[in-house]
Order: structure tokens, then sequence, then C-alpha cells
């Protein structure tokens, strides 16, 4: 018998329960909040009541008590002496945070890891390889714990090019895949080159995040035809928040937030108040279990839609769900002449074209003007001119976005190849 999923109640009670338990831990023990909330503070009466009168907390404002508290802030439940796992953000939209966790919080994290596993059917037994180094970025720290947590075999393959991978994935009889998208796609470019057969993996899970690829149909088809058998599945989370959501089972395009573990809120970023249900905004978390390293209404940049429907998902879970996935950021808009621009929406237009092996948008500014140039470099199985692929994918953008982009050919090989977050976008 499937397990029951818990209502919309129950799960709501279990979010006011643990907002009021890391409210009065953190109001006690949190230089950092007790600070930026001075005397004004008092517990609420409801979740709406705290989302009426909690301030947000933003990045920039985490990023400035780190700077005035070097090394690592004073947004600390505990004292430093109790914390025993360090990890730190990317920096790609400016200084990167510093991140600690105790051994409660990072139990917590795990747990939430342990979610997106068993959303997506990986159990004891499965062979998962982590196609990374291991770095301070948090994710593949959590995902390999997690995984050992539950009795999987776990392979490392930090120290490997991806010839190296692949042969290990093949050899040790790898079933599940832990990587971003645009790595999935260019293990199985590699595969192609060094007339590997992934039709002899045995993989059935592709686990994929670090970049919106994931939740984009064209992309997933894209890795799902070159990796036969296997299935991806998407999820999203930030070092500072940790992980966040899973893949619907069901509906692909859809993701659950993991509604134990954070208060969810989707604002209008313009008017600050909270968007209709199917109208895009950002998203708005509160970390109800990461106690001693915590953020409370964290602006994350993050755009997203929630669902409109208010009954249970088709999968049967009445957990936050988010239409489409991570959209965008807010924070990446980019004015072109005129006309707003989101990279993920470039992104996922490009990403319609098979025949493009890698692609790189340079951003210029010419006399106060934003402008835009795209490379693309064509991949073996391109067929035809690839004079006539600039003509389609220039077509494309401009049906798409009403701006003429030109669109030129790259050297076979001399764009860059990413194992981390693809850094497409360059800034001229």
């Amino acid at each position: 018998m499937a397990d029951r999923h818990p209502t919309r109640s129950e799960i709501e009670a279990l979010q006011w329960d643990r907002l009021r338990h890391l409210l009065a831990r953190v109001v006690d023990s949190n230089p950092f909040y007790r600070e930026k909330w001075k005397s004004a503070f008092s517990q609420p009466l409801s979740i709406e009541d705290f989302s009426l009168r909690f301030p947000f907390t933003t990045k920039a404002e985490a990023v400035a008590d780190q700077a005035a508290h070097p090394p690592f802030g004073t947004n600390l439940t505990s004292p430093v002496s109790a914390y025993t796992r360090f990890h730190q953000t990317s920096g790609t939209t400016g200084n990167p945070l510093r991140w600690l966790d105790t051994p409660a919080s990072w139990a917590a994290l795990v747990d939430n890891w342990v979610r997106i596993y068993d959303a997506a059917g990986v159990a004891a037994g499965d062979r998962v390889y982590f196609a990374f180094s291991f770095g301070p970025f948090i994710g593949f720290w959590l995902a390999f714990d997690a995984a050992q947590k539950i009795g999987a075999l776990c392979i490392p393959g930090g120290g490997l090019g991806s010839a190296g991978r692949l042969r290990a994935i093949l050899d040790t009889g790898v079933t599940i895949l832990c990587c971003t998208p645009t790595y999935a796609l260019r293990l199985a470019e590699v595969a192609r080159q060094e007339g590997v057969d992934l039709t002899r993996s045995n993989l059935r899970r592709i686990i994929v995040a670090g970049e919106p690829g994931g939740s984009v149909p064209a992309v997933r088809e894209r890795i799902e035809s070159a990796w036969p058998g296997a299935r991806v599945f998407d999820h999203h989370g930030m070092t500072e928040v940790g992980p966040v959501s899973y893949e619907c089972p069901v509906n692909p395009g859809r993701l659950h937030i993991i509604d134990s573990a954070y208060l969810a809120e989707v604002i209008n970023p313009a008017t600050l108040l909270p968007a209709a249900p199917g109208e895009s905004g950002e998203l708005i978390l509160t970390t109800l279990t990461r106690v001693d390293s915590p953020l409370i209404r964290y602006r994350t940049g993050d755009l997203v839609r929630l669902r409109s429907e208010a009954d249970p998902c088709c999968c049967g879970r009445s957990e936050t769900a988010l239409e489409g996935g991570i959209l965008g950021r807010a924070d990446d808009m980019l004015v072109v002449r005129g006309i707003n621009i989101f990279p993920a929406a470039i992104d996922a237009l490009l990403s319609q074209f098979p025949e493009i092996a890698e692609f790189q948008v340079k951003v210029l500014r010419r006399e106060s003007m934003t402008e835009l140039e795209i490379l693309v470099e064509p991949g073996e199985g391109i067929v035809g001119n690839p004079a006539d692929l600039l003509r389609r994918v220039e077509s494309l953008l401009h049906a798409s976005l009403h701006l003429r982009i030109p669109v030129s050919l790259a050297p076979d090989g001399s764009l860059p190849r990413f194992e981390m977050k693809a850094r497409r976008w360059v800034f001229a």
C-alpha cells in the first residue's frame, strides 16, 4: 500500500509548530535577527500574521553582515564551536556567502535530500554516481550523505575527466547519476567522441540541479534521448537555504516544495505583495528546520509560478507546487532595446536545437544601449548547411522575443564546456 501523503491542513499545522519553535530560538540566541527585529519582535498569531508583519531578509544584508563581522557573520543561533560543517555560495551574483551548520541542522538538510531521492524512486541497492569535484558548494555533500543514509552505493567522480567518469559509470553499473543538466549533455557528447555506446548503461535516473534546464522540456528530451532508458529528475536548492524542492513524480514540469522544512511565499518583486496562483513572482523562503543558521522570509531571487489549483496534485501530494520549475532570476533581467529579456528564456529557446553542441551569449554595451550577440557551436550530428541553422535560430529568437539578435558560428571545440553551473553569458 502506498504511503499516505499529508493533507494541506496537516502540512500547515506542522509548519506553524516549527515556525513558532524557530522564532523562539532565534529571538533568544541569534544576534543577526535580534538586531534586525530589535524591540519590535512579538510572536506571530498565525502564518498569515507572520507574513504580514515580519520583514524580508536579503542576500545583501547577509553579505554585509559577514563583511562587518568576518568570517561568518552574526546569523548563528549557537556558538561557533557547535558548528561542524562549512560551505559557501558560488558568488556568481556577488560576494560568496559562508554558511555553517551544526550536526542537527545538517541532519535536517540530509533528511530533505532523502525526500528528493524518495520521490525519484532511489533506494537501497542503487548505485549513485556523483559526477563532479567536491568543493565548498553544499549540494554534492548533502546528496552523498543522503545516498549513504538510504543504503545506496556512493561512487564519487572527483579528480576524473569526462572520459574517465563515463568508464566508471558503465564499468560499475551505475543506476543513478547526479550532475547538472549541462554536464549530462557534455558526458553524452564525450561518449560520441570516444565511441562509447550509452545503450550499455544501467542508468535509470539522472538527478539534475544547479540550472533551470531540468524543467525545460527541450533540455530534458535531449538528455533522455542521449541516455536511453534514463529519466531526468529535477530539483533545486541554494547553499544558504539547502535543498528546497523535488520534481513531481507524475508531472515532470512541476517542482514540489519540501513544505515540512520550508515556509514558501511568492511575491510580486515590484510591489512586494503576494502573487496570485498562476502568476509568476519571486520565491520567499523561511528555513523551518535549519534553526542554527536560519533565513527568515529570505528573498531568493528565483522566479517561480505557483500552481493555481487548490486540490492535491495529480501525484496525490498537497505540498506547494511550482509550475515549470525555476523560471529565471529576478536579478538577471536585461533590457534590450526596450524589451525585458531573461537569460533563462534565451537558454530555453537555444536548447530546442539538438544540432547545437554549445553556445555563448555576449552582452555588449554600445552607446548606453545593451545589445546581444550569440555564438553557436554545431555538434557532430548537424545535417545540412550550418548557415541554415543560424537562420533558423535567428528566426525563432525574433518570433519569440521580438528582437533581431545576430547569431554566428563558433569553431569546433572553441566554446567552454562545464562540469558545474554553465556560465554561457559573457558581459563584455
